[in-house]
Formats: C-alpha cells, sequence, structure tokens
C-alpha cells in the first residue's frame, strides 16, 4: 500500500544516513521520512522513493515516484580514500537530482550543518580572499549568491571580533536559569513554569553557587573571557536571588580578562525597576528585551503572557537606568504571522532603538508543544520567505546594525537561518564563540552543555549537567566532578594561579 506521505530512501550499506536524512528533508519539509536497508523494500510501498548504492569507486542514486523510476545519477570517487570529499560528493550528487525532480533550489545549497559560518571562517584563517572563498562555496556546496555573500561577511567579521581572544588560555561562561513565567508555545529548552518551581529556586541558586565555585576552582590559571546568563529567563530570579547568583560569580571568577558580560533579561513581564538595579550594580554591560513579536495576538497564540505595551516598557526602563547595549530577539514564521505582521514588528523595534537584533527563523523541534498539538494549529500559516528575510536585514540596516554571526537549526522554516545584527561595538561576542567552537565554554546548572575546545580547536567533546531541577539538586557532585574529568582529560589537568598543572585533584 503507498504511504502517500512518506518517502523511502533505501542503503545498501550503513553509511552518511544523517546527511542523506538532513538534505532530503530540507526539500521535503513536513514529509515523513524512512531509512531502510537490505532486503524487502520495495519502491512502490512510497509515493517518493530513492535508492542508495556504494561502491569502491562509485556512488549511485535512482529516484522513483510512484514506483517509477524518474531519475537516477551515478558519480565516480575513491570512496575510501577521502570520506569528507566523499561525503560532499554524495550530497552534491542528491542535490541536483532532487533540485531537478522538484524544480526547488535552497538558499544554503546542500549545507546542512547548524555552522555554516565556520567554513568560510577557517579558509579566511588560511588566508585564502573573499572571491576564492565564494567560488568555494558556490562550486562545493551550492549556496546562492545572496548567502555566499552572508557567510563571508559575518565571517570577516568575526574574525575581527575574535582577534585578542585568548583560545589556548581562555575561557567563556554559561549560567543556566531554567524558569520561565510561562512556556511558549515553539519552546524546546529545558525550561520550567516559575508557578510549579517556586519553592525549589532559592535551592536551585545554593546548588548553583556551589557548582560556580567548584569550577572556578579548575579553572584557576585560565582567562575569563565572556559571560551569559541565559536561561530559561534569568530575570525570573527575585532581585534577592540574582543578586545572589551575580556575588557568586563576582566572589569566585576573576574579571581582570572579562570582554562581556551578558544577562538575557528576556521576557519583558519579567523585568523590573528593582531587578534592573541589581545588575547595574555588577559590571554587567549587554542585556536582552525578547518581544519575539510586535503582534498581541500572536503574543496570546504562542503563550507569552506579556503585552506589546510592557514590552515597550521594560525597554525604556533598561534604558533610562543606562543600559547602553541592548538586544531584542524576533522570531519570523510564528503562526498566522504574514510579511505586513512582522513589518509591524520591525517597525515598532526600530522606534525603540535596540543595539543589537536577533533575527530567528522558526525551528519547531519535537519537544515544542507546537509540534506535540499540530492537530490544534493545522489551520495557521507558517509564514518565511527569502523576501521576509531580506525585510529583516533591510530594517537592520536602517538601525545601522550589520550582521556578526549566523547558525541554523532543523525543521526551520524556510529552510533559511538565525541571523545576528549589531552596531559597531555592540555585536555579543559570546555568541560568536559558541557558534565557532574556538575555546572551551563552561555551562553550570540544569540541562547546561559544556563544550570543551582542545588540541588546537581541532576537538570538541561535552559534558552535560541533567536538565530535570530535581536531578540537579540531588546530583550537583556528579555534576561537578563531570567537569573536573572532562577538564583533567581533555584540557591538561587543573591548573593552579600560575597555570601550572596541579598535583593534588579538588573536586
Amino acid at each position: 500500500m503507498c504511504k502517500n506521505n512518506e518517502i523511502g530512501i533505501w542503503f545498501n550499506q550503513r553509511d552518511f544516513e544523517y546527511d542523506v536524512h538532513s538534505l532530503v528533508m530540507a526539500f521535503y519539509p513536513g514529509k515523513q521520512i524512512s531509512l531502510c536497508y537490505g532486503e524487502g523494500f520495495s519502491v512502490s510501498d512510497y509515493s517518493t522513493a530513492a535508492k542508495l548504492e556504494y561502491s569502491l569507486d562509485k556512488i549511485g542514486l535512482s529516484l522513483f515516484e510512484d514506483g517509477h523510476l524518474c531519475c537516477a545519477e551515478e558519480t565516480a570517487i575513491d570512496y575510501k580514500k577521502d570520506r569528507t570529499e566523499t561525503k560532499n560528493e554524495l550530497k552534491r550528487m542528491i542535490y541536483r537530482v532532487l533540485s531537478v525532480h522538484t524544480g526547488k533550489t535552497l538558499p544554503w545549497g546542500n549545507l546542512t550543518g547548524i555552522r555554516p559560518t565556520k567554513l568560510p571562517m577557517r579558509m579566511l584563517e588560511q588566508g585564502m580572499s573573499n572571491v576564492e572563498i565564494a567560488r568555494y562555496l558556490r562550486e562545493t556546496y551550492y549556496l546562492s549568491n545572496e548567502k555566499t555573500a552572508l557567510a563571508i561577511t559575518i565571517a570577516n567579521r568575526e574574525k575581527e571580533l575574535l582577534k585578542d581572544i585568548d583560545y589556548e588560555r581562555g575561557y567563556s561562561l554559561y549560567v543556566g536559569i531554567p524558569f520561565c513565567p510561562s512556556i511558549c508555545l515553539y519552546c524546546s529548552f529545558s525550561s520550567y513554569p516559575l508557578q510549579k518551581w517556586e519553592k525549589k529556586v532559592d535551592d536551585y541558586v545554593d546548588a548553583l553557587c556551589y557548582e560556580m565555585q567548584k569550577t572556578a576552582d579548575f579553572m584557576k590559571g585560565r582567562k575569563l573571557n565572556t559571560i551569559y546568563i541565559g536561561g530559561g529567563t534569568p530575570t525570573t530570579l527575585n532581585p534577592k536571588q540574582l543578586e545572589k547568583v551575580l556575588t557568586c560569580l563576582e566572589t569566585y571568577f576573576p574579571y581582570e580578562d572579562l570582554l562581556e558580560f551578558t544577562v538575557e533579561a528576556g521576557r519583558p513581564d519579567s523585568i523590573t525597576r528593582e531587578k534592573l538595579a541589581v545588575l547595574k550594580r555588577f559590571p554587567v554591560t549587554r542585556i536582552s528585551v525578547n518581544p519575539q513579536t510586535m503582534n498581541q495576538e500572536t503574543l496570546e497564540i504562542i503563550g507569552r503572557r506579556h503585552t506589546v505595551e510592557e514590552t515597550k516598557q521594560a525597554f525604556l526602563l533598561a534604558r533610562e537606568m543606562g543600559f547602553d547595549n541592548i538586544n531584542m530577539d524576533l522570531i519570523i514564521g510564528l503562526p498566522g504571522e504574514d510579511k505586513q505582521m512582522v513589518q509591524k514588528t520591525l517597525e515598532e523595534v526600530k522606534a525603540l532603538d535596540p543595539d543589537s537584533l536577533t533575527v530567528h527563523s522558526l525551528a519547531v523541534k519535537r519537544a515544542a508543544r507546537l509540534s506535540m498539538f499540530k492537530e490544534k494549529y493545522q489551520e495557521m500559516t507558517f509564514e518565511n520567505s527569502q523576501e521576509i528575510m531580506d525585510m529583516t536585514m533591510d530594517y537592520a540596516r536602517q538601525m545601522q546594525m550589520g550582521p556578526y554571526y549566523l547558525y541554523r537549526q532543523k525543521n526551520m522554516a524556510g529552510n533559511f537561518e538565525n541571523v545576528g545584527y549589531a552596531r559597531e561595538g555592540k555585536a555579543g561576542i559570546y555568541n560568536i564563540l559558541i557558534m565557532e567552537e574556538k575555546q572551551p565554554i563552561f555551562a553550570l546548572g540544569a540541562g547546561a552543555s559544556t563544550k570543551l575546545v582542545f588540541d588546537h580547536g581541532k576537538r570538541i567533546e561535552r559534558v552535560e549537567n541533567v536538565k530535570d531541577v530535581t536531578n540537579y539538586l540531588e546530583r550537583i557532585d556528579e555534576m561537578i566532578e563531570r567537569k573536573r574529568v572532562g577538564i583533567e582529560t581533555y584540557l591538561g589537568g587543573v591548573t593552579d594561579d600560575c597555570g601550572s598543572v596541579c598535583e593534588e585533584k579538588r573536586g
């Protein structure tokens, strides 16, 4: 029986399945994709089916529609010699076949990774010119001219912004506050509604400060470059709790090499004068006030329990209190929003005049309620287009902002990207570091993921904290021990104040 909404892909051996799946999904958004191996596969079981056959000297692809062969291609390659080139050639072949068959092109070509700017950044560091990089990106990955220019522009700006960062001895710090006033419809982060967890927040702050103290001990002799407090919504903490977190950070970690300190205030309904006053007492250099949209009806649909007016009030209050580097986050592709509604949001944001703007294309992950209850929202449109993305860039330029970092996600509306724009001197350095993976980033709190970058940036290992708040509280010593082992194993050991390796293990 034909599975009309399902695509079947058969492999004669298990290899490159993730890359194939991701690229096919980009051409057929919303379709279910089944990966098949061995005997028992029939092309007539699927409305669209593909067969991939690997051999030592070539790779072949056959595409079937309603059980009939519609196109095929094979490419000669030394399968075992260079896996990277084999993967690239495979993806180019799949892209060519699907592009001809569907009549579609993808703005990011056959790139399926989330960090496309790492490619031009690496080539810049190797001494290649912008022209050489552009040619390589277009010929190797089939990037559009617009995305090629965007990626190269951002890579050049990132390179300049990171020129004074010590990759070998420096590190950054992420502090996670996993509580929110309410959980947004599209959210898939480790977030918990404050009302339900309010009695656990003091215990959480205590555990977080304990993790700070122990982690700081491990990192003595290294330079702390950036701090980012995110979540969740950090400003769900009351002023006393917020002050304790900031005091612990200042007590345990060295600030003499600190270039940036960001607090994602985020939800306007969590921002008060008292909390902003606490932030001003510490060396916080950058905050976010995130509306996501300036359309009230959309805010109600997605579960944001604040008004457009409250967003404006929170932003103006932060300005009044002296914050001179304020970011605002927007999401493109929210349910029911068309180009005119996005333009209304951009006009409202432009009037507020923030220092940086992060434009996210909606990515619905499996954990999000929007995905879990998609039947309820199936009559709503989820609109994004190159025209809308170009409009956001145009408004950013009108606000004297240029693009400075970029990343992509799976299931992203329109197969586009998230772009950060900033005025000169206002770019978020942490955002670049987390995307470019240039130095270790230590992450504290429930659901936080430490990224250990070593061997001159060639290798990366992750150390995960448990997501559940109760488990985090009960297993905090285990989380700390994981970090100690990770540091000792991958970064050359725990260091003393002089930067030499300590003989005594702490933890």
